[in-house]
């Protein structure tokens, strides 16, 4: 394998790339299934709510919802295919909870303090993501990451959203850095790979949610793949 030239600063993704979402998502949900007395078996609520969080996060992404849309109606409609009538009121106190509640689990994935601890003298590491910031960095403080990175740079800080050329150009106005120095590491083809490759950086696919094959860039399928490239 080829390792990647020239390159001084490495942008991560946050969650799916390097903070274990679904693993913490799932273990937050078995707690607050419990907690507001929902009767119904974890894995079968996260079948339906998970293909349907992922689509409202596109919308939002694509900057067609609000924040307070997503969060609110994500599970509203996951009650609702499901046929749990639960008041209004309670969804927002779910809601609420839930964004509270998840940074409280903490998983990484798999070789995530391997591959920073073979990274940090080598490069300038930042984060940049899509998630909320007051969630995000909560996540990467409890998760004790904070110290590898350089620049955590959240969409909502911006007002843009990967893979919003800006937010990209603010990374590189942030740091000094040329985007030919610059690689972004991520798991989401369209907001990471495809938004970092229209700003001129390199880019490396951690393809871990089973997304198609492609010839954009790189493609691992394992952060320890990482040291061939790097």
């Amino acid at each position: 394998m080829e390792k990647i030239k020239g390159i001084t600063d490495i942008f991560f993704d946050l969650d799916h790339t390097l903070w274990d979402f679904q693993k913490n998502s799932a273990l937050t949900f078995d707690y607050l299934l419990k907690k507001y007395k929902i009767d119904i078996d974890l894995n079968i609520f996260l079948k339906i709510y998970m293909p349907i969080n992922f689509s409202y996060w596109k919308l939002y992404r694509d900057e067609k919802i609000t924040k307070e849309f997503l969060r609110y109606n994500r599970l509203k409609t996951t009650f609702d295919k499901l046929n749990i009538l639960i008041e209004d009121e309670t969804i927002d106190q779910i809601s609420e909870d839930y964004v509270l509640s998840l940074p409280d689990n903490n998983f990484l994935i798999k070789d995530g303090i391997f591959i920073l601890d073979y990274l940090k003298d080598k490069y300038s590491l930042h984060i940049i993501t899509n998630g909320f910031k007051e969630v995000q960095n909560k996540k990467i403080v409890n998760s004790k990451i904070r110290q590898y990175f350089l620049y955590i740079i959240d969409s909502e800080s911006v007002g843009v959203k990967k893979p919003n050329i800006k937010i990209f150009n603010h990374a590189l106005n942030l740091t000094g850095a040329k985007p030919t120095s610059c690689l972004m590491i991520g798991d989401n083809l369209e907001a990471d790979i495809l938004g970092s490759l229209n700003a001129g950086f390199h880019a490396i696919h951690f393809n871990n949610n089973n997304e198609s094959s492609h010839n954009h860039c790189t493609i691992v399928h394992d952060l320890k793949s990482l040291t061939e490239y790097l």
